[in-house]
């Protein structure tokens, strides 16, 4: 830990130094309330160990370089450090834009030759170690997904014309971004709509033109914070209305069940026949729907009502269209 607050002040002192702020034993004496004599020391290390090319400015009563295009080496990084920036590298393949990742790995690939460690020289060979595989994600164009983020923390508005996965139809609104969200997969913006006066989730696939707005738009005052709402509701479907589910698992299912995450707040119960009741809030059944689907007859909803309803409707839906003769 000392190791790491020495190289935060050598840090620093590097960076005034670049932005030509002369500081001297006595800037770090100030800053990290350190005696004179370690000022000096740390000083001399940066000059000598660290080979800067430091020269005293006595018009300035500071320090200077005689080459402002020293950098200072990452020799702090030890093994952990490395491998969570690698492990960083390889999640970033997520990310639906080249020249962020790109970016990234330069950085990287910077740090790690800096920082003068064998094992983690190259990052070629990363894609041979760990791997990122998703499937039925959404595919997002590079240059929307660029400038939603820029406008994100800008804090800016925007003009969307954005397609609808209901009938396909196509409307155009104006929104204040607030939170962007990888969820299974896919992308999604969480916004304030102009149009509805409420928080909306888009997503990022599914627009079609994206600029920025002339205006900026008024949002309320009195918002919860947005990561709150993230956690509210099971998926990412979210609305001001919460229904508590709970659902009823094979004793054949719910080993695998316990070892998921449907909600941070979900209840879990083991009956005495090794079943489980699973209970989370939700707001809207579309999507919880298609995930009970999924389990088949290893699952079962136990309330609400209305809930089991739209389950039971999916399934007659489903059985007429393989029941109904071939038209194909």
């Amino acid at each position: 830990m000392s190791e790491r607050l020495k190289f935060e002040r050598f840090i620093w002192f590097h960076s005034q130094v670049k932005r030509l702020r002369f500081p001297n034993s006595r800037s770090l004496v100030e800053e990290f309330e350190v005696s004179e004599r370690t000022a000096q020391r740390d000083i001399e290390f940066i000059r000598c160990r660290l080979q800067a090319p430091l020269v005293f400015d006595r018009r300035n009563n500071g320090y200077r370089y005689t080459d402002n295009s020293f950098e200072i080496p990452v020799h702090w990084l030890d093994e952990a450090n490395l491998l969570a920036l690698v492990l960083a590298a390889r999640l970033a393949t997520t990310i639906p834009d080249t020249t962020v990742k790109d970016d990234l790995c330069r950085l990287i690939g910077r740090m790690l030759s800096l920082s003068r460690t064998e094992g983690y020289s190259c990052l070629d060979k990363l894609s041979d170690k760990i791997s990122v595989k998703n499937i039925e994600y959404a595919r997002v164009d590079e240059k929307i997904f660029r400038l939603v983020v820029r406008a994100l923390f800008d804090e800016r508005s925007l003009r969307i014309k954005y397609r609808s996965p209901y009938g396909g139809t196509a409307s155009e609104r104006a929104i204040q971004p607030l939170h962007l969200m990888h969820y299974m997969g896919s992308w999604y913006l969480l916004a304030w709509c102009s149009t509805r006066q409420a928080i909306r989730d888009f997503a990022l696939s599914r627009l079609q033109q994206v600029k920025f707005a002339e205006k900026p738009i008024r949002i309320p005052r009195d918002l919860p914070p947005i990561k709150d709402l993230t956690r509210i509701h099971f998926g990412i479907m979210q609305g001001e209305t919460t229904t508590m589910v709970t659902l009823h698992f094979s004793n054949t299912i719910a080993p695998r069940i316990l070892e998921q995450i449907w909600h941070p707040h979900q209840q879990t119960r083991i009956k005495s026949d090794g079943s489980l009741l699973l209970g989370f809030p939700t707001a809207d059944f579309r999507e919880l729907t298609r995930n009970i689907l999924s389990y088949g007859a290893e699952v079962r909803v136990v309330e609400p009502a209305e809930l089991g309803n739209h389950v039971r409707s999916e399934i007659e839906k489903m059985f007429r269209n393989i029941c109904s003769p071939d038209t194909v």
